[in-house]
């Protein structure tokens, strides 16, 4: 067996975060013993109706730590056993309603499996396993919820699109200078996009319903004011707030977050984040409080670069 030296490679040392997927299917049933028939479907939508619907969930494990002399954080072979151990094994083609108890709802404080509580229940039965910096559990690929460790505060995100068309240019300038600006984006009738766009709401999972607010209405909201209104207009044209505002990404971004702030707040969320895509190679991403932008914009920068 070759002896290892005392010189380590570089890097030793330094911290880095890596992020391991697993997967697993699993169903639920959102209903509440204490509610009645009609208020459980009232509050929950199809999502009472029994026996349960399944996913085929998607967790993203994220861990921080110093590289060893073998240049790694963790053994990658010992972050999937645990994962497996504390996780996969006992939730896959279960019911998560009597998978853990933290879901029994005979006691006062079950909560519903729902895709925030889920995350952060998660959470704890990972935490003395691994140096986790953060989970995201996908429940399908358009809504997935983010947690990083903090009491009962968790991240929903909705991923929804539109069809639009849209001229950037500005009225008071002539085509020439529009056309030094925006390019082709410039020319007179304009061109179109599939755009998509992802609305993260923030907020204290509730210690019962195990929800951030209630999704059915969050569903309602961005549909009745964003994309219904939005959906195969020419902007410019049809969309009054963009008869004189250029409508880029960004100041469409910037609209969808003003047009939601306060309704979402409303129904007990409170808006954090809108990412706008669109197109492959160009998005835009507005916070609410402009302040968290440079640190998720770093979290999102370290993400792509050790998914790639």
């Amino acid at each position: 067996m070759q002896e290892i030296t005392s010189h380590f490679p570089h890097g030793e040392g330094r911290r880095c975060v890596i992020t391991r997927r697993a997967c697993f299917s699993s169903s639920h049933l959102y209903w509440l013993p204490e509610l009645s028939q009609d208020d459980n479907s009232a509050l929950f939508g199809p999502c009472s109706l029994p026996p349960g619907h399944g996913h085929n969930y998607e967790l993203i494990v994220a861990m921080e730590g110093p590289l060893n002399e073998f240049g790694m954080v963790l053994n990658l072979s010992d972050v999937k056993h645990a994962i497996k151990k504390e996780v996969t094994s006992q939730l896959d083609f279960r019911f998560l309603n009597e998978a853990w108890p933290e879901f029994d709802l005979s006691k006062p404080e079950g909560c519903l499996p729902t895709t925030e509580s889920l995350v952060r229940i998660i959470w704890e039965h990972l935490k003395s396993h691994l140096p986790l910096l953060s989970l995201r559990l996908y429940e399908n690929p358009k809504l997935w919820a983010d947690y990083q460790g903090n009491a009962m505060d968790a991240y929903l995100t909705v991923q929804t699109h539109f069809s639009a068309a849209h001229r950037l240019a500005r009225e008071d300038l002539p085509q020439e200078e529009n056309e030094k600006i925006f390019g082709k984006c410039a020319r007179p009738n304009g061109h179109g996009h599939n755009y998509f766009v992802e609305i993260t709401v923030k907020g204290k999972i509730h210690p019962r319903t195990g929800m951030i607010c209630d999704l059915s209405a969050l569903n309602s909201l961005i549909n009745d004011l964003i994309i219904e209104p939005f959906d195969h207009t020419f902007l410019n044209k049809d969309i009054a707030y963009f008869s004189d505002c250029v409508p880029t990404a960004e100041n469409i971004a910037l609209h969808i977050s003003d047009k939601l702030t306060k309704p979402i707040s409303a129904i007990g969320g409170s808006l954090y984040k809108v990412k706008l895509q669109e197109s492959p190679n160009n998005a835009a991403e507005v916070y609410t409080n402009a302040s968290e932008s440079k640190v998720d914009f770093e979290e999102s920068r370290n993400e792509i670069s050790l998914l790639r």
